[in-house]
């Protein structure tokens, strides 16, 4: 599964800036990482799962994408 760059949107609002794939050491699994574009204490870095990461979630009783791509780079 291939994945663009550039600025994402997260169903709960928040934006963040996907700088690529890269693969577990161990699994050798496809990361999402991405920056947070808004001030957040834990990181400002994350990873999460490529199958996570385009999934479906359920939001005010609808099905939505976890994060939509909002700004291609």
């Amino acid at each position: 599964m291939e994945i663009k760059k550039g600025i994402y949107k997260h169903y709960k609002g928040n934006r963040y800036r996907v700088l690529g794939v890269a693969k577990h050491s161990e699994t050798l699994e496809d990361l999402v990482v991405y920056e947070a574009l808004y001030e957040n204490e834990l990181s400002k870095l994350w990873v999460r799962p490529i199958s996570m990461f385009f999934e479906e979630v359920e939001w005010d009783g609808k099905k939505v994408p976890r994060f939509k791509l909002v700004s291609p780079e």
